[in-house]
C-alpha cells in the first residue's frame, strides 16, 4: 500500500492505519451482529459496504457480512478475503469514492459493541517460548535440567478449552478450585490464591483439512487467516495440584480472552524477523525457510480499581522458539484435521531480560519477589477487581499495524 493520504481521518499513531484493515465483529443501537473493518477511531460496515455495490465484482453473496461470526468469511478463501481488504485499502484512499457518497458506512467505534470474532469450535495452547519454558522449568525442577527432553525437538502443546473463550471486555470471577497447602497432607477447596495472567497471542485458521492430510512448513501459512492478543489466564495453585499426569485442566478452563480485531497474516508480512537458531538441529519435517517470526511490541498492565495503569511486562512476539509455521505442520503431522476458526496460541510469550517476562509467576518469580503499582501497593499474583490490559503492535518506518487491546477484570469469586 503506497498511496496513504485517506479521506477518513486516522490519527497518529492508530493501531487501525490503512496497512492494517483487520477484520472483526460488532453490533449497534440499530441492528444486531455483523463484519467489520477497523480504521482509525471507527468501524466500516461491510454489510452497508455491500450493499452500495463496491463488492460486486468480486461475486461474493452479501449475507457473509451480516453473519454473527467470521467464519463464513474466511472460509470464502484468501483469494476473496484479500481482495476485500485491498479493496478497502485503495477506496478509503480515493476521494471519488462510492463510500464517501454513503456516510452510515463509518461508525465511531465508541458507539459499538465489539464481539467474539470468531466461533472457535477447537483450541490448541503450545508452549512455544524457550525463556518461559525455562524460567518454569527452574522455579519448579532443576534448574540444570529445565526444559524437558522433548521440548527442543517438537512444538509442545495441548488441547485447551474453547467454550471459555471470550472477547476482551468480558469479566470474569475468581475460579475456585482444589488445591494443596505447603506442608498439608491433604487438598482444600476455595478460591484459587494465585490466579495469573500469561500474555500470548493466538492464530486463527482460515482454511480446512481433511482428516489424514498434513502440512509442510512451507504451506502451513496458507492455513492461517489472522492473529490475535490473548490473555490466557492461569490459576497457578490449582494448576501446580492438578496438572500431573496429564497436564493443564481446571486452572486454565475458566477463562481466556482475545481481542476482538484479527489482524491478517498480509498486514503482518513487513514485519517479519529471522527467529532464535534451533539447536539440535530439528526433524526433517519442522525444517523451513524463509523469515517465520515477527516483531511484535506486546506490553501487559495491571489497573487497579480505580487507579492508574502500571505496565509491568514489555516483550515481543519475535522471541518465539518454534514459529507458527512449525506449530501448525506438527499439530497436523499425524492426520489431525484443522477447521476455519480453530485457534493456536503460542503459550506465554517471554524475553531474557526480567521485564520482558509474559506472566506474574516469572515476574514476581513464583510471589518470592512482588510487583510494585503506581499507587504504592504490590503484587504477587492478580487481586480482585484488577483489570489486566495486554496491547500489541507492530512498526517498521512509517507502517504501523496494532492488535488494539484486551482488557478483563478479575472479579471476586461469584456466590451461587
Amino acid at each position: 500500500m503506497t498511496n496513504t493520504n485517506c479521506w477518513v481521518t486516522i490519527p497518529e499513531n492508530s493501531d487501525f492505519s490503512i496497512h492494517n484493515i483487520p477484520f472483526g465483529i460488532f453490533s449497534d443501537k440499530n441492528a444486531a451482529k455483523r463484519v467489520a473493518i477497523a480504521i482509525g477511531d471507527h468501524i466500516l460496515d461491510l454489510s452497508k459496504v455491500a450493499d452500495t455495490g463496491l463488492f460486486d465484482p468480486l461475486n461474493i453473496d452479501k449475507s457473509v457480512f451480516t453473519n454473527t461470526y467470521l467464519n463464513a468469511f474466511i472460509d470464502l478463501g484468501k483469494s476473496k478475503t484479500n481482495a476485500v481488504r485491498n479493496l478497502i485499502q485503495k477506496e478509503l484512499c480515493n476521494d471519488t469514492s462510492v463510500l464517501k457518497e454513503h456516510p452510515s458506512v463509518l461508525i465511531p467505534q465508541k458507539d459499538a459493541t465489539l464481539h467474539l470474532p470468531v466461533f472457535i469450535r477447537d483450541y490448541t495452547d503450545f508452549y512455544s517460548s524457550i525463556e518461559h519454558a525455562t524460567n518454569v522449568g527452574t522455579m519448579f525442577r532443576d534448574p540444570d535440567k529445565a526444559l524437558m527432553p522433548n521440548w527442543k525437538h517438537l512444538p509442545v502443546g495441548y488441547h485447551g478449552r474453547a467454550s471459555s473463550i471470550t472477547v476482551s471486555g468480558h469479566d470474569v470471577h475468581r475460579p475456585m478450585g482444589q488445591t494443596m497447602p505447603p506442608n498439608a497432607e491433604n487438598p482444600i477447596y476455595g478460591p484459587s490464591k494465585r490466579v495469573d495472567f500469561e500474555l500470548e497471542m493466538g492464530f486463527i485458521i482460515g482454511k480446512n483439512t481433511a482428516l489424514g492430510n498434513t502440512l509442510s512448513t512451507s504451506n502451513a501459512e496458507n492455513y492461517i487467516f489472522g492473529k490475535v492478543l490473548l490473555n490466557d489466564w492461569s490459576a497457578r495453585d490449582v494448576q501446580k495440584w492438578e496438572y500431573v499426569p496429564l497436564g493443564p485442566f481446571l486452572a486454565k478452563s475458566f477463562a481466556s480472552h482475545i481481542s476482538p480485531w484479527i489482524v491478517t497474516m498480509e498486514a503482518l508480512d513487513p514485519f517479519r524477523v529471522p527467529g532464535p537458531n534451533q539447536d539440535p538441529a530439528v526433524l526433517p519435517y519442522l525444517e523451513f525457510s524463509g523469515d517465520k517470526n515477527f516483531d511484535i511490541n506486546l506490553e501487559v498492565a495491571i489497573q487497579p480499581e480505580n487507579k492508574e495503569e502500571t505496565v509491568v511486562s514489555n516483550s515481543n512476539f519475535k522471541y518465539m522458539y518454534w514459529n507458527m509455521a512449525q506449530q501448525l505442520t506438527h499439530h497436523t503431522m499425524n492426520g489431525c484435521n484443522i477447521n476455519v476458526g480453530d485457534m493456536m496460541a503460542s503459550g506465554t510469550i517471554s524475553g531474557k531480560s526480567k521485564d520482558s517476562y509474559g506472566s506474574m509467576l516469572e515476574l514476581t518469580w513464583g510471589g518470592k519477589n512482588p510487583v510494585t503499582l503506581k499507587d504504592g501497593s504490590e503484587r504477587k499474583f492478580i487481586d480482585d477487581n484488577d483489570t489486566v490490559i495486554i496491547r500489541g503492535y507492530s512498526k517498521k518506518g512509517d507502517i504501523r499495524v496494532g492488535f488494539g487491546e484486551v482488557r478483563a477484570k478479575i472479579l471476586p469469586v461469584k456466590s451461587n
